[in-house]
């Protein structure tokens, strides 16, 4: 690897933009009026341009690397090349060669690191803690200047990319992309296939005497360039000091001068253009979409040509196009909006989710699109609109949420790539200019005789004869027939078509409420026997936003699979009828949510709160008055259905962790049952259904933000005349039996249980495994050392498991929290091992850590404790992020709002010994309270091994099966002798969960329990 510069290396340029003294405090960096921080433009003498942003409150630092070459680079002979190099280059550098050790140092500090292909660009991002910037972001620059490329890490990284391939082979996202990209101009790059595979990279090129790893060095030596590449860092420390570390870490990165690859020309040439693809996706249902290449916003980014029209075809109030689909029941969902962006070429495309009675008429959904576009056309590029989007969209600039530093870089870094660096932090978020021939011009692009349309149904299952060689997916194409075409070019535009309206939602007070700032945490401001209310001002972030989540809790909404599910259709219904209302407040920056929940459902509304109180208050109007019609009963009932028949199109991981929940939650119907008693259900159903659900209602609200607390007490005694007034039904307060109550499983002290089951799409070949140690309920001593114990084995699961075994894609280790009881689980998604054989490498890694963990220097363990006690002090980004906290403190019923003090402080009086005595208490193998849940799916691949366990079971709801040697040799060091079967113990294999729960003690529930709050009024 060359080295370019010296110990003093010239800066080219410097720019700074901060609310104090910088150097240039009239810099054109645009930022918003909210951000405190300060940022600075930087390039070094190798040509890399730099954004410095300092942030004196950050706990977390960052870092983030885009270069500017992606997947449109592969050549021709190797798909995936570049993706492959993405995985490649943070495995090890000649300065820090130990393979995973940047992984190792960012967990031991709090942090993580991730990138991603791209068409055009390569993302490497990273973050840690505050404190331990300056070696992350040197491990972090060796990487761009002397990556080692390991040989002996080539063939297990192809694997590692083979594997993540491999999970996305049965995902219509993904299979639907490729397939546009097949039927595209084989003399463009975007017709290539980006991911890679083992076929791609190690197969295909051995049968040619091609060199991966050799093309994979020319690749970044003819590729990789410091002029080619834009950084952002994120730290707490001064822009000086910034600077000087970014300065000294990356001056040394290699500029071979190279130019930016260009790739002129429009990916689809005549023969793609005016085509009807039809598709057959893995999921039931059917689906719309419309593309047309476009030229890239990017060249007109001020004007915002895309996100003008995007806003219009996508507007969901009364007179758009999604409304009169949706009248006519043609439509669930409708998006429109720029896509496949790049720097010579794009795509404008519209999305519909057809219902089943939509599916029959596609010519005439089609036909309603070009005739709004007509309307566009005709009176659209109206001045007023613009403006009124331009400040919507200045408003979310101005006053946006903090997100994750490691979030903000990765964004920060690609913006570099693309915009001038007085917008790197705006890039295209705000509509400047108003002109009226760019959006016209935009508009002419988007005509019947150049759309390309995607028509994805298993309806077509019987007509698709050709297979994209990518995905398999099953698909046919041909020209759209001229007549159909000018039918769509000449009809007149249907009177119930038209422009949207002015937006009342729109927020004029920003004023900030006066409050002492001393309140740390939420508190109970009134309580009765139909309603508590929580309250805290907002003291943290000084925006004019705030938060209400309501949780209705409905005795009688969950007694029965049929009540559960008529519940879940109350709530999508109730969503469809506030939609033509609740859009344009969504437009405006005010966002709501209704969900259905085991108890209930809950009301979430997020925003400025200028109009949040309204627009709750319309939906409590909504609920009480709500009716359930025919059409759209009917049509939501379709969507719950397919929800749920497409649920065995989960990943196999994903099926696990639903078997987990099924067999440790007390109440919990399956989707099965769900199935069942759906197609019986009628509208009728729900009528009578709905003044069930409302009859007896405890609200639990939270409200947290800019919002007074008179307005909250205001809130809740509305909410509560509202239920008790109501025109249907006159709610009342539950009986004390019926609260609400939250219970888990305990499992049995020495028992290792099994769930084992096929993976319920026969075309995923991936098998998957959670293994689950349950170790107790709520306690502060236990809590940390669940956490702690994860945080000392992640690394070491990830390097041994992930990059040595080669097991999967997906492997991680993680708590998990049920109601408050505690517990550590292990997945995995594989299609080289098995469930069973999984287990084994899992419980060999746990056997060897044991001797790991007793060896472990003081220091070591030191640096663990404090890494997490940076994590539990970690300040929230914003306010919603706090709100959630708090709101999961409250939903669990732990009551713990002062949890990250407490456990910090327990954290603090923490010494080894206690970690080693937990491992050994709840996690070594036969350890004498290990409680293991074993959730198997078994994929195509392995449906063998499953079917050989079931015939040896029987019928029986539960047995015990004889223990195995799970420490075979793999080739890693983790070698046994046979016959250590003594050292597992025998296992519970379940096969009914409903008789398997029955018979099962529960943790009690602290929802409701015994602290004071939950006392009766």
């Amino acid at each position: 690897m060359g080295v370019h510069g010296d110990d003093a290396p010239e800066l080219l340029q410097s720019l700074s933009i901060s609310d104090t003294s910088d150097a240039f405090p009239n810099a054109p960096i645009l930022k918003p009026r909210s951000d405190s921080r300060s940022y600075r433009r930087i390039v070094l003498a190798n040509g890399l341009q730099i954004l410095l942003v300092s942030d004196p409150e950050t706990d977390k630092a960052a870092g983030s690397m885009d270069v500017h070459v992606g997947s449109f680079s592969d050549p021709e002979e190797l798909p995936g090349l570049a993706h492959f190099l993405e995985h490649m280059l943070f495995f090890s550098s000649e300065k820090y060669p130990e393979e995973d050790s940047f992984f190792k140092y960012l967990v031991e500090h709090g942090g993580q690191s991730n990138a991603y292909t791209a068409p055009e660009h390569t993302n490497f991002h990273f973050e840690v803690g505050a404190d331990y910037l300056e070696e992350a972001l040197d491990r972090f620059a060796q990487f761009f200047i002397c990556p080692l490329f390991a040989a002996d890490a080539t063939s297990r990284e192809i694997k590692a990319v083979d594997s993540e391939n491999s999970k996305n082979l049965t995902t219509d996202v993904w299979r639907m992309n490729q397939l546009s990209r097949h039927l595209s101009s084989k003399d463009h790059p975007f017709h290539k296939f980006g991911t890679g595979n083992l076929d791609t990279l190690e197969v295909k090129p051995k049968a040619l005497g091609i060199d991966t790893r050799a093309e994979l060095l020319k690749f970044y030596e003819a590729r990789y360039s410091s002029n080619l590449m834009c950084f952002a860092v994120y730290g707490r420390e001064s822009l000086d000091v910034l600077q000087k570390l970014a300065e000294e870490k990356l001056r040394h990165v290699n500029n071979s001068m190279k130019k930016v690859e260009r790739f002129p020309g429009q990916p689809c040439s005549a023969e793609h253009l005016q085509i009807l693809v039809k598709a057959v996706p893995v999921k039931d249902g059917h689906s719309l979409t419309l593309m047309w290449p476009v030229s890239p916003e990017l060249h007109n980014y001020r004007e915002a040509p895309s996100h003008y029209i995007g806003h219009l075809i996508g507007h969901e109030a009364d007179g758009s196009l999604f409304a009169l689909l949706k009248q006519l029941g043609w439509a669930n969902s409708l998006s429109a909006g720029e896509m496949e962006s790049n720097l010579d070429s794009a795509f404008f495309s519209v999305d519909i989710e057809l219902t089943d009675v939509g599916q029959e008429h596609m010519e005439e959904v089609v036909g309603f699109l070009f005739q709004y576009l007509s309307i566009l056309r005709k009176e659209g590029v109206a001045k007023w609109i613009f403006e009124e989007l331009k400040s919507v969209c200045d408003m979310k600039f101005h006053f946006q949420d903090k997100m994750a530093p490691v979030s903000y870089v990765s964004s920060l870094s690609n913006h570099m790539q693309l915009y001038p660096p007085e917008d790197w932090l705006a890039a295209s978020m705000l509509p400047r200019s108003f002109n009226s021939g760019v959006l016209s011009e935009a508009i002419q692009q988007l005509t019947p005789e150049r759309v390309r349309i995607f028509w994805h149904s298993k309806q077509f299952q019987d007509v698709t004869l050709d297979v994209e060689p990518w995905y398999s997916t099953r698909y046919t194409c041909k020209k759209i027939d001229e007549k159909l075409i000018k039918q769509w070019q000449c009809a007149d535009a249907d009177p119930r078509l038209h422009l949207p309206n002015p937006n009342p939602f729109i927020p004029k007070d920003f004023s900030l409420i006066k409050n002492d700032g001393k309140v740390s945490y939420p508190s109970v401001l009134k309580k009765s026997k139909m309603s508590r209310l929580w309250y805290k001002a907002d003291t943290r972030f000084g925006t004019p936003k705030a938060c209400i989540h309501m949780h209705f809790n409905c005795p009688e909404s969950y007694y029965s699979p049929e009540a559960s599910i008529l519940t879940r259709i109350f709530t999508k219904l109730l969503v469809d009828y506030l939609n033509a209302y609740a859009y344009y407040a969504e437009v405006a920056g005010l966002s709501y949510k209704v969900v259905v929940t085991p108890h209930g459902f809950q009301v979430s509304v997020y925003g400025y709160n200028d109009k949040l109180i309204v627009l709750t208050k319309k939906i409590m109007e909504f609920i009480i008055s709500f009716e359930v019609k025919e059409d759209r009963f009917r049509v939501m009932k379709e969507v719950v259905m397919k929800d749920c028949v497409n649920f065995r199109f989960q990943q196999p991981y994903q099926q696990a962790l639903y078997n987990c929940s099924l067999l440790l939650e007390h109440k919990r119907w399956h989707v099965n049952e769900y199935i069942e008693v759906l197609p019986d259900l009628a509208a009728e159903d729900l009528r009578q259904m709905f003044p069930r659900i409302l009859s007896r209602v405890f609200v639990e609200c939270f409200v947290i933000g800019n919002i007074r607390s008179e307005e909250a007490e205001l809130l809740i005694d509305h909410v509560e005349t509202t239920l008790t007034t109501g025109p249907i039904v006159k709610s009342k307060a539950p009986f004390s039996s019926q609260l609400m109550e939250q219970r888990i499983v305990r499992l049995e002290d020495g028992v290792n249980y099994i769930y084992a089951s096929d993976g319920l799409n026969p075309q995923d070949e991936n098998s998957a495994l959670q293994l689950y140690l349950q170790v107790g309920q709520e306690d502060t001593s236990m809590n940390i050392l669940v956490e702690l114990l994860v945080l000392t084995i992640k690394e070491g699961v990830f390097h041994q498991l992930r990059t040595v075994e080669q097991l999967g894609y997906l492997v991680f280790v993680a708590t998990k929290n049920d109601f408050g009881v505690r517990g550590i689980q292990f997945l995995i998604q594989s299609t080289v091992k098995d469930p069973d054989a999984l287990e084994g490498r899992v419980e060999a890694f746990l056997e060897r850590y044991a001797e790991t963990l007793e060896k472990m220097p003081q220091q070591d363990f030191q640096r663990h404790v404090d890494a997490l006690i940076e994590m539990k002090l970690e300040k929230y980004k914003n306010l919603w992020e706090e709100s959630s906290f708090f709101l999961r403190e409250i939903t669990d019923g732990t009551l713990k709002f002062d949890r990250p003090e407490v456990e910090v402080a327990a954290l603090r009086k923490l010494d080894k010994d206690a970690l080693i005595d937990f491992f050994g208490t709840y996690v070594q193998r036969n350890a004498r309270r290990r409680r293991t849940l074993s959730l198997r799916v078994y994929g195509s691949q392995h449906s063998g091994e499953l079917k050989a366990l079931k015939e040896a079971i029987g019928d029986a709801s539960t047995t015990f099966v004889g223990a195995k040697n799970y420490l075979q040799d793999n080739g890693d060091g983790m070698k046994t002798e046979a016959g250590e079967d003594s050292k597992r113990s025998q296992a519970l294999l379940i096969h009914n969960i409903s008789s398997f729960k029955r018979g099962q003690s529960l943790y009690s529930s602290l929802k409701g329990g015994l602290h004071p709050e939950y006392k009766e009024s």
